[in-house]
C-alpha cells in the first residue's frame, strides 16, 4: 500500500461564491454595457485608458524594444511548437467510403471561423502561451484569430507577448485582460467577430468567465492551479527532481507539486532539499513555492512501480514527468496525464516555453477524460452522407421500422414517401405503431 513520506494540507476555505457571483454580474454588464462597460472594467482593474484593438505602430514598437536573443528564442519556440501542431494536424484526415452499394458517408474537417486566444500578463510574462495558442489556432487553419491579453497603466501589453502574438499571425490583439476580455472575445466586442471557441489559462476568474459561456462558445478546459508530478525510482539524482519539483511551485501557492517513488531514501533526500531550494528564489517565486510545498505537495512511497501507475493516475495530473529506468515501461502503463515528460533530459519546463507540445493542458483530474490544446480544438469533426435510389430502398424500411419500434411515427414517414415514390409497386414491412403494422 502507497505511505504518504509527506501529505498535503491545504487551507480550509469556505465554498468561493463570490467568483461566481462577480463574474455573472461582469458578464452581465458588459452584455447590456458593450464596449464602454469594458473599457471602464480595463480602467479600474488595469489602470489601462489606451487603445482597446492594438495597432501597427504598437507591434513595431514592441518588437524594437526585444533584443535580437529575445525574438531568435520566441522564434525558436514558434518553430517547434507550430511544427508539433503540424504534426497533429496532418495526423487527421479526411475520409469518404461508400458503407453499402449507393450509401456513400464521409468525414470533414472544418477550422472555426473564429478563436479567442487569452494569453495571462499578470505574475509572470507568458510569451510563450501566446505561442502556444495563437500557433497552434493558425496551422490548424483558423482564419481569425482575436488574441488578448492585459494592458497594464502606461506600459501596455507586454512586449514579448505582443511580439509572439504577431509572429505566429494574430489577426487582431486586444489590450484587455480578466472578465472583460473573456466577454469581448464571445460578444465580439471591439472586432465585430464573436469567438468560436476560447482558449488559453488564466485567473480564477478568468477559468470562471469560461465556464459561465461554455455551450455560447466552445472552450479548451476549466483550468486549475498548475498541477505537476514526478515519478522516480532510485536511480534518479535527488537534486534534480527537487530542483524540477520546486520549478514547477513557483507558478502558484496553490500549485501542488507530487513525488510518487519506489524508493523510501530518494523521497527522504528530495525532501531534505527543496527547502534550502525554494530559499534560494527571487522573492515572488518564493513565496509562491513556498506556500505550494507547505500545503499543497505531496511525497508518496511505493513498493512497486505498477503501485506507482496505479497512484500516478488517480493524480490524473496536468504534467507527469518520469524519472526512471525502463522509460518506454512507463509509456505504455501510464494513462492519466496532460504531457509526459521522460527521462531525465527531458523537464516540464522545456515544455512550458519551447520545445513542441502544447503546454496548455487539462487540470483537477480532467486528463482522466481529456487532452491537451491541439489543433484539433479548432477543428469540427463533420460527417456527411449521400445515397442512391437502390441504397434508400434498403436504409429506408429499416429506419422506418426503427422509427415505429420507439414510437416515432413522423420519423417512419419520411421513410415511407420516399419507398412509395421511388417504388410504388412494391411492398414493404415498415414495422408496427401502437400495435398495428404499416406496410406500402
Amino acid at each position: 500500500m502507497a505511505e504518504y513520506l509527506k501529505k498535503s494540507h491545504p487551507p480550509v476555505e469556505a465554498i468561493d461564491t463570490e467568483t461566481g457571483t462577480t463574474v455573472q454580474r461582469m458578464l452581465l454588464e458588459i452584455q447590456t454595457g458593450g464596449e464602454e462597460a469594458v473599457r471602464r472594467y480595463a480602467h479600474d482593474f488595469d489602470g489601462w485608458r489606451g487603445d482597446i484593438v492594438l495597432g501597427d505602430d504598437v507591434f513595431f514598437k514592441a518588437e524594437k524594444s526585444l533584443s535580437d536573443g529575445v525574438k531568435q528564442d520566441i522564434q525558436y519556440a514558434r518553430d517547434r511548437v507550430c511544427a508539433f501542431a503540424q504534426l497533429q494536424r496532418d495526423s487527421l484526415h479526411e475520409f469518404r467510403s461508400e458503407l453499402r452499394p449507393g450509401l456513400v458517408a464521409g468525414q470533414k474537417l472544418i477550422p472555426v471561423n473564429t478563436a479567442g486566444c487569452y494569453v495571462p500578463g499578470g505574475r509572470y510574462a507568458h510569451a510563450a502561451s501566446a505561442v502556444m495558442s495563437v500557433g497552434t489556432a493558425k496551422i490548424a487553419g483558423v482564419m481569425n484569430v482575436v488574441a488578448t491579453s492585459p494592458a497594464h497603466k502606461d506600459v501596455g501589453v507586454n512586449p514579448a507577448i505582443l511580439y509572439a502574438m504577431k509572429l505566429c499571425g494574430a489577426n487582431q490583439v486586444l489590450a484587455l485582460g480578466g472578465v472583460q476580455a473573456i466577454a469581448s472575445l464571445a460578444y465580439g466586442l471591439f472586432t465585430g467577430n464573436s469567438a468560436d471557441v476560447i482558449v488559453g489559462p488564466g485567473n480564477r476568474f478568468v477559468a470562471e468567465a469560461k465556464r459561465t459561456l461554455f455551450g455560447r462558445v466552445g472552450i479548451d478546459v476549466v483550468a486549475g492551479p498548475t498541477e505537476s508530478a514526478v515519478i522516480a525510482d532510485e536511480t534518479a539524482d535527488p537534486d534534480v527532481v527537487a530542483a524540477d519539483l520546486v520549478g514547477q511551485a513557483e507558478h502558484g501557492a496553490d500549485s501542488p507539486v507530487w513525488l510518487i517513488t519506489t524508493s523510501r531514501a530518494l523521497g527522504q533526500a528530495v525532501m531534505a532539499r527543496v527547502p534550502s531550494l525554494i530559499d534560494a528564489l527571487p522573492a515572488l517565486a518564493r513565496a509562491a513555492a513556498s506556500s505550494a510545498w507547505r500545503d499543497y505537495a505531496e511525497v508518496v512511497y511505493c513498493e512497486t512501480r505498477e503501485e506507482a501507475v496505479s497512484v500516478s493516475d488517480a493524480y490524473a495530473c496536468e504534467h507527469l514527468q518520469v524519472i526512471a529506468e525502463d522509460l518506454d515501461w512507463w509509456l505504455n502503463n501510464l494513462t492519466n496525464y496532460g504531457s509526459l515528460f521522460l527521462g531525465e533530459e527531458t523537464t516540464v519546463a522545456y515544455g512550458d516555453k519551447c520545445s513542441g507540445p502544447n503546454h496548455i493542458l487539462p487540470t483537477k483530474g480532467a486528463s482522466r477524460y481529456s487532452g491537451g490544446l491541439s489543433v484539433g480544438k479548432f477543428i469540427k469533426t463533420v460527417t456527411w452522407q449521400r445515397l442512391d435510389r437502390a441504397a434508400s430502398r434498403e436504409v429506408g424500411q429499416v429506419a422506418a421500422r426503427i422509427s415505429r419500434l420507439e414510437g416515432m411515427e413522423g420519423h417512419a414517414r419520411t421513410g415511407d414517401i420516399r419507398l412509395k415514390k421511388y417504388f410504388p409497386n412494391e411492398i414493404f414491412e415498415l414495422g408496427t405503431l401502437g400495435g398495428h403494422s404499416h406496410n406500402d
